[in-house]
């Protein structure tokens, strides 16, 4: 009996031995395939173009007193490079327009010279210039990888434009994009409370995630006292890529004048041919301006285009600049801190031609706007300024397709409400308390 026992544990052993022995060869192959697993290799990431492990990186921004020869020169870069740079790139690359302030990248060789390869200058958030040092050197202009997201803007005025958008945390530059469009048609120092807006608008992101500013509006509703008006942009002249604002009727909303000199000046005197001032007795001294209070320093705009006949100073105007815009009508800006044309100048509408000041007779800052309409002194908030050319008839049937989808976009678009304390009222707020 125990001979069989014997022979049943040989038999036992001898299996599981084999078990064993089989099973050691998918182990091994196991480890021997763990030890081919090739390591993955990190993904090259480049910046500007450029994978910066391959050199040493100076980061800098553009300092006091720097000039491009001078950088060059300390990352050992030679003369005639600098001279080729300065003198045949100079369309693609101003050396002498570099700006204090601005980033830059030196990309360095890893060898022993540390000799500059690569100069890269930020111009902006998004575009930027490269020059090449290496070889023949060379100079070109890129953008970064830019991401456009639309949005959607509301608001309703309580105080002023401004305002009601820095409170959603808006850049200010949409506040300013969309006074440049309604310029013409809104008075924006006469808002009035509840006065509503609708703003389409796209702002710039570089890597997904880094906010570059915004685009100009694309489409926008702003219910001023009441009266609805419409803004679409509308290249009507594809040939020299001019962009226009139209309403839903394909009228320009552009006038021959801007409404107001200063963009959120506060209009402070009217024209008033009766007007009584306390400081000379009481008696009737006409007005005839119209008075802008704004910020010493105010950018002071041409109300449209026109030659300056006289920028000079002159007893109570103190400094001032007048402009003859046509054969019926001419405009001044009077009590200027510095006037920025000379007379025999041909200026744009919306040219800086000075900023506001306190000179000659004034007893605060203010912009002193006068009109004249056939030599004669008009209230320029009572004229029926003329408008610009409409639509061509041509144009107006793709327009108006175009737009339909945005106008339907704009109406559903609702307001923000309200906080509840404005709503409600604190007294309200007790009740609902209790």
């Amino acid at each position: 009996m125990q001979k069989y026992w014997g022979i049943i544990l040989i038999l036992a052993l001898s299996f599981s031995c084999k078990e064993h022995k089989e099973a050691r060869p998918g182990l091994l192959e196991s480890k021997k395939e763990v030890a081919a697993i090739v390591p993955i290799k990190k993904p090259v990431v480049k910046q500007f173009g450029f994978d910066l492990d391959e050199f040493t990186v100076q980061q800098d921004t553009v300092r006091r007193g720097d000039s491009f020869g001078e950088l060059m020169l300390q990352h050992k870069v030679d003369y005639p490079k600098i001279y080729k740079i300065s003198h045949e790139y100079r369309d693609t690359f101003d050396v002498r327009k570099i700006r204090v302030g601005n980033p830059y990248l030196i990309l360095k060789s890893k060898d022993t010279t540390q000799g500059a390869q690569i100069f890269i200058y930020e111009n902006d958030a998004i575009n930027y210039t490269v020059v090449d040092l290496r070889d023949s050197v060379r100079a070109y202009k890129e953008r970064k990888k830019v991401k456009f997201v639309e949005k959607e803007l509301s608001g309703v005025i309580e105080t002023s434009l401004s305002d009601a958008l820095l409170q959603q945390g808006i850049d200010y530059m949409v506040t300013h994009n969309l006074a440049s469009v309604y310029a013409w048609t809104i008075d924006f120092s006469r808002l009035q409370k509840g006065d509503k807006f609708k703003v389409l608008y796209k702002e710039k992101f570089i890597n997904d995630s880094i906010y570059a500013g915004s685009e100009p509006v694309e489409a926008a509703y702003f219910e001023h006292n009441g009266k609805p008006i419409y803004a679409f942009a509308y290249e009507n002249d594809s040939l020299k890529s001019i962009v226009d604002y139209f309403d839903e009727n394909a009228n320009n909303l552009r006038r021959t004048f801007l409404r107001m000199p200063v963009e959120f000046g506060r209009l402070s005197s009217r024209y008033n041919l009766k007007r009584r001032i306390r400081y000379y007795g009481n008696r009737v001294r006409p007005h005839m301006g119209t008075d802008y209070a704004a910020p010493v320093g105010t950018p002071i705009m041409a109300t449209a285009d026109g030659t300056v006949t006289e920028s000079t100073r002159k007893g109570g105007n103190g400094k001032y600049v007048k402009i003859r815009h046509n054969g019926t009508y001419s405009t001044q800006y009077l009590h200027m801190k510095k006037q920025k044309v000379k007379k025999g100048e041909y200026v744009r509408q919306g040219d800086v031609i000075g900023w506001v000041g306190m000179t000659g007779n004034t007893s605060g800052p203010h912009v002193c706007y006068r009109f004249w309409r056939h030599g004669r002194q008009v209230d320029p908030l009572k004229e029926e300024l003329p408008k610009a050319e409409p639509l061509a008839e041509t144009l107006q049937p793709d327009y108006l397709t175009y737009i339909t989808p945005i106008k339907d976009q704009l109406d559903c678009m609702v307001y923000p409400e309200k906080p509840v304390e404005e709503a409600v009222g604190a007294e309200d707020l007790a009740s609902l308390d209790e």
